[in-house]
């Protein structure tokens, strides 16, 4: 691990009230000593900030050197917070100065640290240092990352959740029982020329399902999890000039995609996030379904495909302003059967036919058995029925703050390795294989739960992990 005392800016690039710059290491009280003064009267001296006490908050002065012989310039009145080692957030010595947002007043302090004898953070350097220090482990650690980036009250409940250790704690319950069976097994084989049992394999095969099913559970989550952090994927489909693009322009409330009266105008699958209610959507604006001989719309058309089968849910829209023969002609098209689950018909442009209509079309369509709003885009009707609709479907279920819900593609990786060894146990307990192959299984199954919290890793995954983060965190 670099041993440098490291700074950075914490507080998001740009201007604002106040910015904080974070000042981490052994040499984190030594190095802001020098550019730090008391006020009333400004005087400088050493150890300023060794003598402070812990996690409290003083205000200084900074200044910077003028030209030798003519003193020195004050470049900002700031406050400055201390943490002492081990109890700070990377276990080292922490200094976190809160400065005015100006741009000229961030580099300048920067500057003055660097210059001093701190080097400037890498990308999660503050985070790696914490889990390197023993203040968190790895699977601790991405949920830092998490919650920075949660943008819904599910996201952000289940960011908490993996930060306070509910996730690890039950991983490491996993490990313990598997721990303590395996060591049993081995003892056996120091013992294998009496043919002594020490482990119960009766015992050992209920633990053996219990904990392949609580892997189960887990990696299952991950569909959920997903969804809550990435956005529940939403198709909206349909034939050409059905409004598909003007549906996603008022759902994400700007103008996100092209709306032209020209056929096959989207060639491609336009994506975007939004929250309702608490639960972040993410719809996929499609390039509509037709007959074509031009080779780039027909790409575009089998993405559309790709993403009617990756959805959560889809929004297959109609065109009611049409005659009756060719509504039902489109809505032959949607292949309902195949995806009832997930379909809801939108019947858009109800501003183009009366009530009398509008009242027919629901009339001749009443018995299918999927949900079906009946919307203008243009003009926004029942775009409300229809964000409830969507929050209907969603089927997102009240989360409580213990709850954990596996939302990580690396957890889920390493979750489905340790679920396909855990059941190679099962099944060598059922053939009664020899304990040398049983702890073979058991072993790698607590090597892949044990590469979710960090207790295996390379530098390699850690450079990959917290490269993701940003510079400050």
């Amino acid at each position: 691990m670099n041993t440098n005392t490291i700074c950075a800016i914490s507080t998001p690039a740009g201007v604002g009230g106040i910015a904080v710059i974070r000042v981490s290491g052994s040499k984190a009280f030594e190095i802001c000593d020098k550019i730090l003064a008391h006020l009333n009267p400004p005087t400088r001296g050493k150890n300023l900030l060794s003598t402070q006490a812990a996690n409290t908050v003083k205000r200084y002065n900074v200044t910077s050197p003028l030209v030798e012989g003519l003193g020195e310039a004050l470049i900002d009145e700031v406050l400055v917070s201390v943490f002492h080692s081990p109890h700070s957030f990377t276990g080292e010595n922490i200094v976190e100065i809160a400065c005015h947002g100006s741009i000229f007043i961030q580099q300048e302090i920067l500057k003055l640290l660097i210059a001093n004898g701190c080097s400037l953070a890498s990308a999660g350097e503050f985070t790696q240092r914490a889990f390197l220090n023993g203040k968190m482990d790895l699977s601790q650690a991405e949920a830092v990352a998490d919650l920075i980036a949660s943008t819904s009250a599910s996201a952000h409940r289940i960011a908490v959740s993996q930060m306070r250790g509910n996730f690890s704690n039950e991983l490491n319950n996993l490990r313990t029982q598997l721990l303590d069976f395996v060591s049993l097994i081995e003892l056996e084989l120091d013992f294998s020329e009496e043919d002594v049992t020490f482990a119960d394999r009766a015992k050992l095969e209920n633990l053996a399902r219990e904990i392949e099913q609580k892997i189960s559970r887990l990696e299952n989550s991950f569909s959920l999890g997903n969804a809550l952090k990435n956005g529940i994927p939403v198709a909206i489909v349909g034939q050409t000039n059905v409004g598909k693009s003007t549906l996603l322009n008022l759902l994400l409330n700007e103008d996100k995609a092209i709306v032209s009266d020209i056929h096959g105008t989207t060639r491609d699958t336009i994506e975007d996030t939004v929250n309702i209610a608490g639960v972040t959507f993410r719809f996929i604006d499609t390039a509509g379904i037709r007959q074509t001989a031009d080779t780039i719309e027909n790409l575009g058309i089998e993405r559309t495909f790709k993403a009617i089968e990756n959805a959560a849910i889809i929004l297959w829209l109609i065109d009611c302003s049409e005659d009756f023969d060719k509504i039902s002609q489109q809505i032959s098209e949607t292949k309902i059967k195949d995806y009832q689950q997930k379909i809801i018909l939108v019947f858009n442009k109800i501003d183009k036919k009366s009530s009398a209509e509008v009242e027919k079309i629901a009339e001749l369509f009443k018995n299918f058995d999927t949900e079906k709003i009946f919307i203008s885009a243009k003009i926004g009707t029942n775009t409300e029925i229809l964000t409830d609709l969507l929050l209907q479907k969603s089927q997102i279920p009240e989360l409580q703050a213990n709850d954990v819900v596996v939302s990580n593609i690396r957890h889920y990786e390493a979750l489905q390795k340790a679920h396909n060894a855990i059941k190679r146990v099962i099944a060598g307990l059922t053939r009664n294989l020899s304990g040398d192959l049983l702890s073979q299984d058991i072993r790698e199954t607590m090597h892949h739960l044990g590469e979710i919290t960090g207790e295996i890793s390379t530098d390699e995954v850690l450079g990959n992990i917290f490269s993701k983060f940003c510079i400050g965190k």
